[in-house]
């Protein structure tokens, strides 16, 4: 007998015996992921990619930070077909679903456990609908950062103002910036303000959204820019924005910088995100932290709400093992980064773990969360923004038109609607 019939025999044996036969152990799968994240923020990123790659014979996580240029490099990638798996993307980029780049995940958490980073149900709605494109997720939201006001306590003591509170309105708001506004040291120039912005910050569309207007309604049908309530919650932000009796002028900003201005003791109330550092890193006084002001008629303080997602790269190879891998580094990161979109993790303690510095005023920022939201993002969405502000809020804000925020905007929405999903071709 020949030796391959031999050993033939021998495997047949041993097969129809129940024996076991070896099997080489499958390698796992290299998934990798693509970040804007600078040196010391892929550093902290790493240890969490770290302890999910340890022991995991499915996939191992490689991290490929592009902290240059981040969407040039990405959106070139993907019409080259060299993204990562895995990609990082900003609320309005996530437009891009739109032409199918990214991979549909609803079958991806359809099994996810309650409480989990694979349920959805588990997100700040507000936060939640910019990862969707109708009824389809294409990605994980993994921060959520509202608007929040930073205050100057020992500027409201010296005033002989009370701190604003939860409750407190547009009106108070108002108020407390007049007052703040201050020429100290007699010189006859204004030195201390009440409150500052700066080109599109803070973002207008959360007073118009607190008056129960909108700019893209729920629907995606409409941009009702010139609804009354609309109109109101504009017409609020444009009394004070680089009004002198509250605010620094453009050129002040310029000169003296906007975060510089709070943090050295000039201003008194400053609106930031909530993972900002303007509640412990500042020169020589006292900061608080309170939600902001509510809309006196409706009592609404909503509050826009920068976030981010991981979404899955459409021509990944490894599906599977990219969808196991994109839940498991959100369920990391959103023990790291703060604010995080996820409710069940709405506590003191979490937030406090993962920035101890924010322990004082962490209920503020959980106070803020319960009433915040990004912007709805349509397909044609920076089309849409760039009408939105070169035709309606820079000429406003800039005083390039004679037009009120009513007359402007009922000539201004029929451009924006033609870029809605109803309209756009």
């Amino acid at each position: 007998m020949r030796k391959s019939s031999v050993s033939l025999l021998i495997v047949m044996i041993l097969v129809l015996s129940g024996a076991l036969i070896p099997v080489q152990a499958q390698e796992p799968v290299t998934i990798t992921i693509s970040t804007w994240a600078g040196v010391d923020e892929a550093a902290e990123l790493q240890e969490i990619i770290d302890g999910i790659n340890e022991g995991n014979t499915e996939y191992q996580i490689v991290h490929q930070p592009l902290p240059a240029d981040y969407y040039t490099q990405i959106q070139t990638q993907l019409a080259g077909g060299t993204a990562a798996d895995l990609l990082w993307m900003d609320q309005n980029h996530m437009s891009l679903a739109a032409d199918g780049s990214f991979l549909p995940l609803n079958d991806c958490v359809a099994d996810a456990e309650a409480g989990t980073a694979g349920d959805v149900a588990d997100y700040y709605p507000g936060v939640i609908q910019t990862a969707y494109q109708g009824d389809t997720l294409y990605g994980l939201p993994w921060i959520a950062q509202p608007v929040v006001v930073y205050f100057n306590k020992d500027m409201f003591d010296a005033a002989g103002l009370e701190y604003p509170t939860v409750d407190w309105t547009w009106d108070d708001f108002i108020a407390d910036a007049t007052a703040l506004t201050q020429d100290t040291d007699g010189d006859g120039a204004i030195d201390q303000w009440g409150t500052a912005s700066v080109g599109s910050w803070p973002p207008p569309q959360m007073f118009i959204w607190q008056a129960g207007g909108d700019v893209i309604s729920e629907d995606l049908t409409t941009s009702a820019i010139d609804s009354p309530e609309a109109v109101a919650g504009l017409d609020f932000y444009l009394s004070w924005v680089y009004n002198p009796a509250m605010a620094p002028s453009s050129d002040t900003i310029a000169e003296q910088g906007f975060d510089a201005l709070y943090s050295s003791g000039k201003v008194g109330m400053f609106f930031g995100g909530a993972s900002d550092d303007k509640d412990y890193n500042v020169q020589g006084f006292t900061p608080g932290v309170v939600p902001v002001p509510k809309n006196p008629t409706t009592g609404s303080n909503m509050t826009f709400s920068w976030t981010a997602s991981t979404v899955v790269n459409a021509a990944t190879v490894h599906p599977e093992e990219a969808c196991d891998a994109l839940i498991a580094i959100t369920e990391g990161i959103t023990s790291w980064k703060i604010v995080s979109p996820r409710i069940s993790q709405a506590t003191v303690e979490h937030l406090s773990a993962s920035v101890p510095q924010k322990e004082a005023n962490a209920q503020a920022f959980l106070d803020a969360a319960q009433n915040m939201s990004a912007f709805r993002i349509i397909p044609k969405y920076a089309e849409w923004e760039g009408v939105l502000w070169s035709e309606y809020f820079n000429p406003l804000l800039n005083k390039e038109t004679d037009l009120t925020a009513a007359e402007l905007a009922a000539q201004v929405r029929p451009s924006l609607e033609e870029f809605l999903p109803s309209t756009a071709g």
